[in-house]
């Protein structure tokens, strides 16, 4: 049987490990078809600073998550052994230094056969993470929800930022750029075009404004029907979510997606080939209420329980 996650009957949910979902802990990836991961880093912050926290408050509220999604029918723990792993050893005072590790660590968990499921941190750490998932499994499609385009050249100099990590990976040759979406931009820009560069690369991009008051399964359909079989990776910002919803991230936006339509996207694109997840930017000292962080955690088992192989009752 794969590992479970411990019951809410068993220890009381405030009790127990600080580990997603209370899983069991593990020193390695070693055996396992899924390892979380944190990555506790707000180096690569430009604005409201906090996120290195970040892992540690999804954990604690992930203990509210029971096993089989009741939405969905989906029995990931059935099929798929899964195990936290712990945080990348980053260092706290070189964001360059720290973007080197992550891409080392992230080589041995792809080395060792597992899924990564990454909890962030600020969002510098997926061009790392995308770098070892590209020498794994070559280019890879890209689902790309946030409320920026990150695709800035350089931030205050520095070609390394929370703010660059999808132009450093266009330039890099890791995505397959006419399958990357950019799913709930939004907001106000440093010039007008800002979001249009990235379409002259060949990307999908699906501003917030055109997608208020709709579902969001739709544009699933046609994510999933464009990605076909490609490895894709899927990195989930929490600021693509309106602030009445997310407050507790490093930069806010309003006029974002609603927690409802997060799932209809996310319960949509089941059926792809996902090799890997993050969610990234929250930020506990601004989610006094622990919601950001509680919302962080839902979303990152809901896209575990559409990862290949998962089991549905």
């Amino acid at each position: 049987m794969p590992n479970q996650p411990l019951g809410g009957n068993e220890m009381p949910r405030f009790g127990g490990p600080n580990t997603f979902m209370r899983l069991p802990a593990a020193e390695t990836a070693q055996g396992l078809d899924v390892a979380f991961v944190g990555v506790p880093m707000d180096i690569g912050a430009s604005w409201r600073a906090g996120t290195r926290f970040g892992p540690k408050s999804i954990r604690a509220e992930s203990a509210m998550i029971r096993p089989y999604n009741m939405g969905t029918g989906a029995a990931p723990f059935d099929s798929l052994n899964c195990a936290d792993i712990g945080d990348v050893p980053i260092n706290t005072f070189d964001l360059k230094d720290s973007v080197r590790r992550i891409a080392d660590f992230y080589r041995g968990v792809l080395g060792q056969g597992a899924i990564p499921m990454t909890m962030g941190g600020d969002h510098t750490l997926t061009y790392p993470i995308l770098q070892a998932i590209a020498e794994k499994h070559g280019p890879v499609a890209l689902i790309h929800v946030d409320a920026h385009a990150d695709i800035n050249d350089h931030m205050f100099g520095e070609s390394i930022a929370h703010g660059t990590p999808f132009r450093r990976a266009h330039e890099e040759g890791l995505l397959i750029d006419s399958k990357v979406w950019q799913i709930g931009l939004r907001g106000t820009g440093y010039a007008a075009g800002d979001f249009d560069e990235a379409r002259g690369w060949g990307f999908n991009v699906r501003q917030a404004e055109t997608l208020w008051h709709k579902s969001l399964a739709p544009l699933a359909e046609e994510v999933k029907a464009q990605i076909g079989d490609a490895p894709v990776y899927i990195t989930y910002d929490i600021d693509s979510l309106d602030p009445a919803y997310a407050p507790g991230t490093g930069t806010p936006e309003i006029g974002g997606l609603t927690t409802p339509q997060a799932l209809e996207l996310i319960w949509g694109l089941r059926g792809l080939n996902i090799v890997g997840c993050d969610l990234v930017e929250v930020s506990p000292p601004y989610d006094p209420s622990g919601n950001t962080a509680l919302t962080g955690a839902n979303l990152l088992y809901e896209m575990l329980c559409i990862l290949p192989g998962v089991d549905y009752r």
